[in-house]
């Protein structure tokens, strides 16, 4: 009986544990009825990443019916990514790019029916030979990411694509298997990682590579350039420590706080002075609202600082560009994609501070809110980097005229354009020009574009509308008050003393 006991509840046991593994399996029909109403539209009904979004989206959809992925934890050299690889990306998204997470719409079943759906486009079956060797991983320290960094830069080992500062600011024009435009990751913003900007997940990177791109394995023996486990964990630290955490976009900040200064303002966008004035860090999306469209913009960010005196307001904009554009350069030309134009970037203003919370419509105003424009463009071989005033009433309503002492420098370096521009505070033209006050509220936003990115006219990266503060000097005020208040008080307490004493007698 006790023997009969012990086996019955072995079974049970293997019954439960089998249970899991079983769960895991995924109905197609059922995937394929998911995959029509959520993953359709971009990836196409054959799978083959041609869906009628497809066009529009930057990067394109994964074709399915090739069976590569980008971002796998199986060998190098395997022939089929893990599930868990494909899994993830269908639960949590790839930032920086049209697939969204749908781990909070799709419960885990279905996330695995519709796995079991893609899957038979490539007719994946069985496990990857082998599988990523992570090894002892290598805890970051300075002496690690020193490392790295000179693994990284070793014989341009990394720094040809991603460049010197890791901005990835190309030195030659990239294309994946299927001939269509990459550029290398910009690692110092990690939040634009595909998947994850974790240390592990690098290390996987850096080890697998990424299939269909020109990002090699450097777990490959037969690599000239290939790295151990631990060099590979030493550049993964590397890599972390480029994150630039103070130009990370905070979306409670919504107000560029002008700092007032003594003296002059600092003309150059390397001055030290710059560092008194507080970033603000804000997303740039594609301008898809007037014609013409343009869903595949570059830029993604912009970070700003500002700072005025009695007379004049400066303002330092500051973008990652992976390319100078300079139209007549060969070496531009060469790492173009298609029409080279000018890089440039533009500050919006309105004419008037707004007196309500109404602000001008914020695609380059219109006829009844009209705004200037502050435009800084790059140049060309032929003419030099300019600054233009423009009035604006529309995206396609756009008036140049005297610049009215606006003035502007720049430079380039590493894959990042800085420009600061300076205007008088106020100006004789006061029906044209937004005159600026201390402790308003004034809205400000911005657009950019990438001239090797073919973007011109309206096709261009944007913001929507932000604020630009100028805090007042509180000087000496704030130490006088309370020297006030303080014999004030002492006062009150020295009467209060005499009239109760009076009171006693």
């Amino acid at each position: 009986m006790m023997t009969y006991r012990i086996v019955a509840a072995a079974l049970c046991i293997v019954t439960l544990l089998a249970a899991p593994a079983l769960a895991q399996s995924g109905d197609v029909d059922k995937g394929e009825l998911i995959y029509q109403e959520r993953c359709l539209q971009c990836h196409g009904d054959e799978g083959d990443g041609l869906g009628p979004a497809a066009e529009r989206l930057n990067p394109p959809p994964r074709d399915f019916t090739l069976g590569l992925y980008k971002f796998i934890t199986s060998a190098f050299d395997a022939d089929l990514p893990n599930d868990t690889d494909i899994i993830r990306m269908i639960r949590d998204g790839m930032p920086g790019t049209a697939m969204p997470g749908w781990g909070d719409l799709l419960p885990e079943q279905d996330i695995l029916d519709v796995l079991a759906y893609i899957k038979v486009f490539a007719e994946l079956e069985g496990e990857p030979e082998g599988q990523t060797d992570f090894g002892t991983q290598v805890q970051s320290s300075p002496e690690s990411i020193a490392a790295g960094d000179k693994l990284f830069h070793e014989s341009e080992r990394c720094s040809e694509c991603h460049g010197v500062d890791g901005k990835g600011d190309a030195v030659k024009k990239l294309k994946n298997d299927n001939g269509e435009r990459t550029w290398p990751r910009n690692l110092t913003k990690p939040w634009t990682y595909r998947a994850s900007s974790d240390a592990k997940d690098i290390f996987a990177r850096i080890s697998t590579g990424i299939p269909t791109t020109q990002m090699p394995s450097f777990a490959d023996p037969k690599s000239k350039k290939s790295l151990s486990i631990e060099e590979r964990w030493h550049v993964a630290n590397y890599v972390v420590s480029l994150a630039k955490t103070d130009r990370v976009v905070r979306p409670e900040n919504t107000v560029i706080q002008a700092a007032r200064v003594d003296g002059f303002l600092p003309g150059s966008p390397d001055d030290a002075a710059w560092t008194a004035a507080p970033p603000s860090t804000f997303f740039m999306v594609p301008q898809i609202v007037g014609q013409e469209r343009f869903f595949t913009s570059a830029n993604d960010t912009v970070s700003v600082r500002a700072l005025y005196n009695d007379t004049k307001i400066s303002l330092h904009l500051e973008w990652d560009d992976r390319t100078k554009s300079i139209p007549g350069d060969d070496k531009a030309k060469a790492i173009a994609d298609e029409e080279l134009s000018e890089d440039a970037i533009a500050v919006q203003l309105p004419m008037a501070i707004p007196t309500g919370m109404e602000k001008p419509y914020f695609l380059m105003g219109d006829t009844a809110k009209p705004v200037n424009l502050w435009r800084w463009s790059s140049g060309t071989t032929d003419n030099p980097a300019s600054i233009t005033l423009l009035d604006a009433t529309g995206i396609d309503a756009q008036e140049a005229r005297d610049a009215n002492g606006l003035t502007a420098k720049a430079d380039y370096k590493d894959g990042t354009w800085r420009v600061v521009m300076t205007r008088a505070l106020t100006t004789d033209q006061a029906d044209k020009d937004l005159q600026f006050q201390e402790g308003r509220f004034i809205p400000i936003a911005f657009f950019a574009w990438d001239g090797s990115n073919s973007e011109a006219g309206s096709r261009h990266a944007m913001t929507t509308w932000y604020w630009l503060l100028l805090k007042p000097s509180t000087g000496a005020r704030p130490i006088i008050g309370a020297i006030i208040a303080f014999f004030l008080i002492c006062g009150l307490l020295f009467w209060w003393n005499r009239s109760a004493g009076r009171s006693a007698s």
